[in-house]
């Protein structure tokens, strides 16, 4: 999992030159969102005193910050934008973001709109037995773990956002990666996979709605994608990573 930066910068403008300060941030905005070492860029107002403003940037790391950036054609069009407002910067430092992360409770879950714990393990035991009589993937499951589906419903829970079972008691990322190593998944197998979930979902009455199915479907796009590069003669384990936490129309930024 790439360890991106978060640049924090506040400022004090005065208040008759906030209108060309929120100007000059626009024309800032193009180069800044050009550069390929910046992953996302916002600018706040305080709604308590109105001179105060921070911006926030992730950045892909401290070191393309300052060494790539900052040396980029796009950062001089940048700064001669932002210059004449330099003076009035009180904060700008580089913060790494920790693992106290989370959703609040105003948008539900993937996990929970998908009925929690139940409607999970009721997903994980159709699709198993669906893979079990299936000619092209029952050959990658022999000798399956009775506690297999139970335990790839602990791993789809805490990506959506539930409880962290699966950290828990098998460990990050790392830990289902190596389930992987050395099976050689096909294309075909793949796809199978793929199909063979969607119709365990509409069996286990998981909700149809766009929203929820767009962001399901694209979990398993990627996560599966990942088992065919982790399955191949050249994957190499990754270091330890947790589980990476999947949202609404958001994927993860990993890197193998």
């Amino acid at each position: 999992m790439t360890a991106h930066t978060v640049e924090y910068i506040r400022y004090r403008i005065p208040a008759d030159r906030s209108a060309e300060f929120l100007a000059a941030y626009t024309r800032a905005a193009v180069p800044l969102a050009a550069s390929p070492h910046c992953v996302d860029y916002e600018l706040t107002r305080c709604e308590d005193d109105f001179e105060h403003y921070i911006l926030r940037i992730t950045w892909t790391s401290t070191k393309d910050h300052m060494e790539g950036f900052r040396r980029s054609d796009h950062f001089k069009e940048f700064f001669a934008e932002i210059r004449p407002y330099v003076e009035h910067i009180e904060e700008m430092r580089h913060y790494t973001p920790t693992a106290v992360r989370g959703t609040g409770a105003s948008t539900p879950t993937l996990y929970a709109w998908a009925g929690g714990e139940e409607r999970l393990a009721r997903l994980t035991e159709v699709f198993y037995e669906k893979v079990l009589a299936d000619d092209l993937l029952a050959p990658l499951f022999a000798g399956l773990d009775p506690e297999h589906a139970h335990h790839v419903a602990q791993w789809l829970g805490e990506v959506f956002g539930g409880p962290a079972h699966y950290s828990q008691e098998h460990g990050g990322h790392s830990h289902m990666v190596a389930k992987h190593l050395g099976k050689g998944i096909t294309e075909p197998q793949r796809r199978r996979w793929v199909n063979l979930l969607q119709d365990a979902a509409d069996e286990a009455a998981l909700p149809t709605d766009a929203e929820f199915r767009s962001a399901f479907a694209a979990y398993v796009e990627w996560g599966t994608r990942l088992a065919v590069y982790f399955s191949g003669p050249d994957a190499t384990r990754p270091t330890d990573q947790p589980v990476p936490l999947w949202n609404w129309g958001a994927a993860p930024p990993y890197q193998p």
